[in-house]
Protein backbone atom coordinates (compact mmCIF):
# COMPACT_ATOMS: atom_id res chain seq x y z
CA UNK A 1 0.00 0.00 0.00
CA UNK A 2 2.84 2.40 0.80
CA UNK A 3 4.27 1.93 -2.70
CA UNK A 4 0.89 2.73 -4.24
CA UNK A 5 0.48 5.81 -2.12
CA UNK A 6 3.98 7.14 -2.75
CA UNK A 7 3.72 9.41 -5.84
CA UNK A 8 7.46 10.12 -6.18
CA UNK A 9 8.41 7.18 -8.46
CA UNK A 10 5.19 7.53 -10.44
CA UNK A 11 5.63 11.25 -11.01
CA UNK A 12 9.35 10.83 -11.67
CA UNK A 13 8.68 8.26 -14.42
CA UNK A 14 5.84 10.36 -15.77
CA UNK A 15 8.07 13.44 -16.01
CA UNK A 16 10.82 11.56 -17.88
CA UNK A 17 8.29 10.00 -20.27
CA UNK A 18 6.64 13.39 -20.82
CA UNK A 19 10.00 14.92 -21.70
CA UNK A 20 10.81 12.36 -24.38
CA UNK A 21 7.23 12.31 -25.71
CA UNK A 22 7.31 16.09 -26.06
CA UNK A 23 10.66 15.91 -27.84
CA UNK A 24 9.30 13.32 -30.29
CA UNK A 25 6.12 15.29 -30.98
CA UNK A 26 7.88 18.63 -31.36
CA UNK A 27 8.16 19.93 -34.90
CA UNK A 28 11.46 21.22 -36.20
CA UNK A 29 11.60 25.03 -36.04
CA UNK A 30 11.45 26.76 -39.36
CA UNK A 31 14.48 28.71 -40.50
CA UNK A 32 14.01 32.44 -39.97
CA UNK A 33 15.03 34.93 -42.60
CA UNK A 34 17.72 37.50 -41.92
CA UNK A 35 15.34 40.54 -41.86
CA UNK A 36 13.14 38.84 -39.25
CA UNK A 37 16.14 38.04 -37.03
CA UNK A 38 17.44 41.61 -37.38
CA UNK A 39 14.01 42.95 -36.43
CA UNK A 40 13.96 40.96 -33.20
CA UNK A 41 17.58 41.61 -32.24
CA UNK A 42 17.23 45.34 -32.92
CA UNK A 43 14.44 45.66 -30.38
CA UNK A 44 16.53 43.69 -27.89
CA UNK A 45 19.33 46.21 -28.39
CA UNK A 46 17.08 48.99 -27.15
CA UNK A 47 15.87 46.96 -24.20
CA UNK A 48 19.41 46.02 -23.18
CA UNK A 49 20.57 49.64 -23.53
CA UNK A 50 17.74 50.84 -21.32
CA UNK A 51 18.39 48.20 -18.66
CA UNK A 52 22.18 48.73 -18.58
CA UNK A 53 22.32 52.45 -19.35
CA UNK A 54 24.05 53.41 -16.11
CA UNK A 55 27.03 51.16 -16.88
CA UNK A 56 28.27 53.30 -19.81
CA UNK A 57 29.41 56.88 -20.03
CA UNK A 58 27.01 59.70 -21.01
CA UNK A 59 28.74 60.16 -24.37
CA UNK A 60 28.38 56.48 -25.28
CA UNK A 61 24.81 56.36 -24.01
CA UNK A 62 23.71 59.45 -25.93
CA UNK A 63 25.27 58.15 -29.17
CA UNK A 64 23.55 54.77 -28.85
CA UNK A 65 20.23 56.29 -27.80
CA UNK A 66 20.14 58.82 -30.65
CA UNK A 67 20.96 56.13 -33.22
CA UNK A 68 18.35 53.66 -31.95
CA UNK A 69 15.60 56.25 -31.49
CA UNK A 70 16.10 57.56 -35.02
CA UNK A 71 16.13 54.04 -36.45
CA UNK A 72 13.07 52.97 -34.48
CA UNK A 73 11.01 55.99 -35.50
CA UNK A 74 11.95 55.69 -39.17
CA UNK A 75 11.30 51.94 -39.33
CA UNK A 76 14.86 51.14 -40.37
CA UNK A 77 14.87 47.73 -38.64
CA UNK A 78 11.49 46.53 -39.91
CA UNK A 79 11.62 43.40 -42.03
CA UNK A 80 8.87 44.87 -44.22
CA UNK A 81 9.25 48.69 -44.16
CA UNK A 82 6.62 49.06 -46.89
CA UNK A 83 3.97 47.74 -44.46
CA UNK A 84 4.71 50.34 -41.80
CA UNK A 85 1.49 51.78 -40.39
CA UNK A 86 -0.70 48.95 -41.64
CA UNK A 87 -2.83 46.90 -39.28
CA UNK A 88 -1.34 43.72 -37.87
CA UNK A 89 -2.24 40.66 -39.97
CA UNK A 90 -4.76 38.14 -38.71
CA UNK A 91 -2.80 35.44 -36.84
CA UNK A 92 -5.29 32.79 -38.00
CA UNK A 93 -4.19 33.35 -41.59
CA UNK A 94 -0.47 33.08 -40.83
CA UNK A 95 0.88 29.50 -41.24
CA UNK A 96 3.79 30.21 -38.91
CA UNK A 97 1.44 31.48 -36.20
CA UNK A 98 -0.77 28.41 -36.62
CA UNK A 99 2.25 26.13 -36.24
CA UNK A 100 3.25 27.95 -33.07
CA UNK A 101 -0.23 27.62 -31.59
CA UNK A 102 -0.35 23.92 -32.47
CA UNK A 103 3.01 23.38 -30.77
CA UNK A 104 1.73 25.17 -27.66
CA UNK A 105 -1.41 23.03 -27.66
CA UNK A 106 0.70 19.86 -27.89
CA UNK A 107 2.84 20.98 -24.96
CA UNK A 108 -0.21 21.80 -22.84
CA UNK A 109 -1.78 18.46 -23.71
CA UNK A 110 1.36 16.54 -22.74
CA UNK A 111 1.52 18.40 -19.43
CA UNK A 112 -2.10 18.70 -18.33
CA UNK A 113 -3.85 15.54 -19.52
CA UNK A 114 -1.64 12.91 -17.79
CA UNK A 115 -1.29 15.08 -14.71
CA UNK A 116 -5.07 15.48 -14.44
CA UNK A 117 -5.57 11.72 -14.83
CA UNK A 118 -3.02 10.91 -12.12
CA UNK A 119 -4.53 13.50 -9.78
CA UNK A 120 -8.00 12.10 -10.40
CA UNK A 121 -6.74 8.55 -9.77
CA UNK A 122 -5.19 9.53 -6.44
CA UNK A 123 -8.25 11.55 -5.45
CA UNK A 124 -10.61 8.66 -6.29
CA UNK A 125 -8.77 5.78 -4.61
CA UNK A 126 -6.65 7.43 -1.89
CA UNK A 127 -8.71 10.44 -0.80
CA UNK A 128 -8.37 10.86 2.95
CA UNK A 129 -5.17 8.78 3.27
CA UNK A 130 -2.26 10.13 5.33
CA UNK A 131 1.07 9.07 3.85
CA UNK A 132 3.91 10.90 5.58
CA UNK A 133 4.84 12.85 8.66
CA UNK A 134 7.19 15.79 8.22
CA UNK A 135 10.25 15.72 10.51
CA UNK A 136 9.78 19.32 11.68
CA UNK A 137 6.92 21.11 13.48
CA UNK A 138 4.52 23.39 11.61
CA UNK A 139 1.91 25.92 12.61
CA UNK A 140 -1.81 25.45 12.18
CA UNK A 141 -1.80 27.70 9.07
CA UNK A 142 -0.16 24.90 7.05
CA UNK A 143 -2.98 22.47 7.86
CA UNK A 144 -5.21 23.39 4.90
CA UNK A 145 -2.28 23.21 2.49
CA UNK A 146 -0.79 19.89 3.69
CA UNK A 147 -3.94 17.99 4.60
CA UNK A 148 -6.12 18.39 1.52
CA UNK A 149 -8.87 15.76 1.47
CA UNK A 150 -8.58 14.99 5.19
CA UNK A 151 -11.45 16.50 7.19
CA UNK A 152 -9.90 16.20 10.66
CA UNK A 153 -9.50 19.30 12.80
CA UNK A 154 -7.42 17.72 15.59
CA UNK A 155 -4.68 16.15 13.42
CA UNK A 156 -1.17 17.55 13.82
CA UNK A 157 -0.12 19.75 10.82
CA UNK A 158 3.02 17.61 10.44
CA UNK A 159 0.94 14.84 8.84
CA UNK A 160 0.45 15.15 5.08
CA UNK A 161 -2.32 13.69 2.93
CA UNK A 162 -1.78 11.81 -0.32
CA UNK A 163 -3.09 14.62 -2.53
CA UNK A 164 -0.94 17.27 -0.83
CA UNK A 165 2.11 15.00 -1.04
CA UNK A 166 1.56 14.51 -4.77
CA UNK A 167 1.23 18.26 -5.39
CA UNK A 168 4.40 18.85 -3.39
CA UNK A 169 6.25 16.28 -5.50
CA UNK A 170 5.14 18.00 -8.72
CA UNK A 171 7.11 21.13 -7.81
CA UNK A 172 9.79 19.49 -5.67
CA UNK A 173 11.11 17.20 -8.42
CA UNK A 174 12.04 20.02 -10.81
CA UNK A 175 15.67 19.90 -9.65
CA UNK A 176 15.73 16.14 -10.25
CA UNK A 177 14.48 16.63 -13.82
CA UNK A 178 17.08 19.34 -14.35
CA UNK A 179 19.81 16.96 -13.17
CA UNK A 180 18.68 14.01 -15.29
CA UNK A 181 17.43 15.78 -18.42
CA UNK A 182 19.18 19.15 -18.36
CA UNK A 183 17.89 22.59 -17.48
CA UNK A 184 16.05 23.00 -20.79
CA UNK A 185 13.78 19.97 -20.51
CA UNK A 186 10.14 19.47 -21.38
CA UNK A 187 9.37 18.17 -17.88
CA UNK A 188 10.14 21.54 -16.31
CA UNK A 189 6.86 23.31 -15.63
CA UNK A 190 8.69 26.53 -14.81
CA UNK A 191 10.19 26.74 -18.29
CA UNK A 192 6.82 26.05 -19.90
CA UNK A 193 5.12 28.73 -17.83
CA UNK A 194 7.79 31.26 -18.72
CA UNK A 195 7.43 30.37 -22.37
CA UNK A 196 3.68 31.03 -22.20
CA UNK A 197 3.83 34.39 -20.43
CA UNK A 198 3.70 36.32 -23.68
CA UNK A 199 5.52 37.25 -26.85
CA UNK A 200 7.99 39.41 -24.96
CA UNK A 201 9.00 36.66 -22.57
CA UNK A 202 11.06 34.68 -25.05
CA UNK A 203 13.38 35.29 -27.98
CA UNK A 204 10.44 35.91 -30.33
CA UNK A 205 9.47 39.46 -29.44
CA UNK A 206 6.77 39.72 -32.10
CA UNK A 207 4.09 37.10 -31.61
CA UNK A 208 0.95 36.64 -33.70
CA UNK A 209 -1.08 39.84 -33.98
CA UNK A 210 1.70 42.09 -32.63
CA UNK A 211 2.65 45.13 -34.69
CA UNK A 212 6.48 45.45 -34.79
CA UNK A 213 6.30 49.15 -35.62
CA UNK A 214 4.32 49.88 -32.44
CA UNK A 215 6.90 47.93 -30.46
CA UNK A 216 9.69 50.03 -31.95
CA UNK A 217 7.81 53.28 -31.38
CA UNK A 218 7.18 52.38 -27.75
CA UNK A 219 10.83 51.48 -27.17
CA UNK A 220 11.91 54.73 -28.83
CA UNK A 221 9.73 56.66 -26.39
CA UNK A 222 11.14 54.72 -23.45
CA UNK A 223 14.70 55.56 -24.49
CA UNK A 224 13.86 59.22 -25.09
CA UNK A 225 12.52 59.80 -21.57
CA UNK A 226 15.12 57.67 -19.79
CA UNK A 227 17.10 59.56 -17.14
CA UNK A 228 20.73 58.50 -17.42
CA UNK A 229 23.03 58.38 -14.41
CA UNK A 230 26.57 57.15 -14.90
CA UNK A 231 27.55 54.77 -12.13
CA UNK A 232 31.23 55.72 -12.26
CA UNK A 233 30.62 59.47 -12.19
CA UNK A 234 32.79 60.95 -9.43
CA UNK A 235 34.10 57.54 -8.40
CA UNK A 236 37.55 58.95 -7.58
CA UNK A 237 36.14 61.47 -5.11
CA UNK A 238 33.87 58.86 -3.54
CA UNK A 239 36.78 56.43 -3.16
CA UNK A 240 39.03 59.00 -1.54
CA UNK A 241 36.21 60.11 0.74
CA UNK A 242 35.55 56.55 1.88
CA UNK A 243 39.25 55.94 2.56
CA UNK A 244 39.66 59.14 4.53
Amino acid sequence: MSKLLDPIPHHHSYGVLRHYATVLMATAPKKQETPAIREQRSLLRGINLRQNANAISPVAFNARRDFLVTAYESGQFLKAPEKKGEAAPNPMSDPAAMDGMMGMMKGNMMMMVPQTLIMGWINAFFSGFVVIRLPFPLTIKFKSMLQAGVATKDMDPQWMSSISWYVLCIFGLQSVFNYLLGSDNAASQTAQQMGQMGPGAGANMFGPGVDPDKQFQGEAENLSVLAHYYTLAGVEERLLKSLS
